[in-house]
């Protein structure tokens, strides 16, 4: 049986390459399709791939993009027609997963946590049906505990939740950012104050405490894991996002960290209206090739590989072996990682880089560990 859990590591972050991305789709049309000319494997009959956005859209650059380009990847291979609909509002999310239920899809790539409760209540509708939910376990406690909390079981059994332990990949970047630092001020900000962004917060704040511990340093950390918790409420590239980001800013960092799609943009604009020379650290997708205007600016990016397990889910339901068992990606598995220094390699001293390296096979071996909600799953 095809499973996620079979990715290959990638190499370490000196030798790291990533093709670029595929375009998104050019049309937001709900109900629309992406064809695939060729196929290299064999889907059962009438298989018929779908996917439902988060807001933003399949071309943020971010989370959503990476997740429709495994997906079309897996409709190409697979011979077939990729159905996308994109979700404008919160309130669009329980109408556009009804809409390919009816349109009788074999598989239903539901984006992001927000979507989580309207799939756990279609998947529950539609038994028979086959979900996939990115970044979520599909726990919402609906009707499971009576404490008000997750109980650590999936709400429905045909949901594959895929997870990314992206805390290992963070505490790479924090390092790096910390070596790096010359103002020996780093910081993070994010959108919402959930699990699946402050896993990254986590990880590069134990990234930097390691390197103070290892280097006898006092790097600082701002925006995360003290009493000024900087988060904008959302994940639009907004006026607050960049207040939140220029007050993280004006705390003296030269490395930011922001977490939430596209709030990085925002963070970008704040750098640049601040005149100084700060570097910038992606998440989910490389933003150097995802857009390239923050090529001077990005030092790294935190990455999910969200592309890539994506598309063996849907590979697999397309070959009539749906697996419903969670997926963690890890630095192990190759499902997180950080992206090449690409305009940075000249900037950050080689035995840093290399001590990026050995970390990272630290943590790998268990030898380092690093904790997240995740870890140990």
């Amino acid at each position: 049986m095809r499973t996620a859990g079979k990715f290959t590591a990638l190499a370490a972050i000196a030798a790291l390459s990533l093709a670029a991305c595929g375009s998104a789709p050019e049309s937001d049309d709900s109900g629309s399709s992406s064809k695939a000319p060729t196929s290299s494997v064999s889907a059962v009959a009438g298989f018929k791939p779908c996917i439902v956005s988060d807001l933003g859209g399949f071309d943020d650059k971010s989370f959503n993009q990476l997740s429709f380009e495994g997906a079309n990847q897996a409709a190409q291979e697979l011979g077939t027609d990729l159905v996308q609909i994109q979700s404008n509002a919160a309130s669009d999310y329980k109408q556009n997963l009804q809409s390919l239920v009816d349109q009788n899809c074999g598989v239903i790539v539901s984006v992001g946590f927000n979507l989580s409760a309207p799939t756990v209540e279609s998947a529950r509708a539609n038994p028979d049906g086959h979900y996939v939910l990115i970044d979520d376990a599909a726990d919402n406690n609906t009707g499971d505990t009576t404490d008000g909390k997750p109980d650590g079981k999936k709400d429905a059994e045909n949901i594959k939740p895929l997870l990314y332990d992206t805390a290992q990949a963070a505490f790479l970047a924090g390092y790096l950012a910390a070596g790096y630092s010359k103002a020996g001020k780093v910081g993070t900000y994010g959108g919402l104050e959930i699990p699946t962004v402050t896993i990254f917060m986590d990880g590069f704040k134990q990234g930097v405490d390691y390197y103070n511990k290892a280097k006898g340093k006092n790097v600082q950390i701002f925006g995360w894991g003290g009493n000024s918790n900087a988060f904008t409420g959302g994940f639009d590239a907004n006026e607050k996002a960049k207040t939140t980001a220029k007050n993280v800013i004006d705390q003296g960092i030269d490395v930011l960290l922001p977490v939430g799609g596209p709030i990085y943009q925002s963070g970008l604009a704040a750098i640049q209206d601040s005149g100084r020379d700060i570097a910038l650290i992606g998440v989910d997708a490389d933003l150097f090739l995802t857009d390239p205007k923050t090529a001077d600016y990005v030092l790294t990016s935190i990455q999910k590989k969200m592309d890539v397990s994506t598309k063996e889910a849907v590979l697999a339901a397309g070959q009539g072996e749906f697996d419903a068992t969670a997926y963690i990606g890890t630095l192990k598995n190759g499902g997180v990682d950080i992206a090449p220094l690409h305009n940075f390699e000249s900037k950050v001293d080689s035995a840093l880089v290399q001590e990026v390296n050995d970390l990272k096979a630290k943590v790998i071996s268990g030898e380092v560990p690093v904790t997240s909600y995740l870890a140990g799953q």
